[in-house]
C-alpha cells in the first residue's frame, strides 16, 4: 500500500490506492479501538476482582456475627430461666422458621418471573412484520 507522501497529492492516487489506504486506515481503527476495550475491560475486571473477595469478606464475618449473637440470644434465655439446651433449641427453632419463611417468599417471587413476556411479543410482531411485504399477505421472507 502507498501512502501520501508530504508534498504528494491524494488525487494523483489510483482508486485501488485509496481503497488500500481506507482500509488500512478502518483496520488501524478497529485495532486501535479493541486495544482501549480489552484495557477497559482489564482494569473493570481487576475492579470486579478486588470486590468480590471484599463481598466474601463481609460474608463470613456477617457468618460469625449471627453465630456470637445466637449464642448470645441462647445464653439470654438461660439468665431467664430456660434450661441450657431448651435455651438453643429455641434459637435453632427461630432460624428453621425464618429459614422457612424466606423459602415461601422466595418461592412466590419465582413463579412472578415472566421471562421477558413483552420482549417475546415485540420479537414475534417485528417477525411477522418482516414477513409480510408492505402490508399484504404474500410472505417477504421466510424463516
Amino acid at each position: 500500500m502507498s501512502k501520501a507522501l508530504p508534498g504528494e497529492r491524494m488525487e494523483d492516487k489510483s482508486v485501488g490506492d485509496l481503497v488500500g489506504m481506507a482500509s488500512q486506515n478502518i483496520s488501524n481503527l478497529i485495532r486501535a479501538e479493541m486495544d482501549l476495550a480489552k484495557m477497559e475491560l482489564k482494569a473493570d475486571a481487576k475492579k470486579a476482582a478486588v470486590s468480590s473477595v471484599m463481598f466474601t469478606i463481609a460474608a463470613v464475618m456477617g457468618g460469625i456475627v449471627v453465630i456470637l449473637l445466637s449464642i448470645s440470644f441462647a445464653y439470654g434465655l438461660v439468665a431467664l430461666g430456660v434450661w441450657h439446651w431448651a435455651a438453643f433449641l429455641i434459637v435453632a427453632i427461630v432460624y428453621v422458621a425464618l429459614a422457612i419463611a424466606l423459602m415461601l417468599i422466595a418461592k412466590r417471587l419465582i413463579k412472578k418471573i415472566e421471562g421477558g413476556k413483552r420482549t417475546r411479543k415485540t420479537l414475534k410482531n417485528d417477525l411477522e412484520t418482516l414477513r409480510k411485504r408492505g402490508g399484504s399477505d404474500t410472505p417477504e421472507l421466510t424463516v
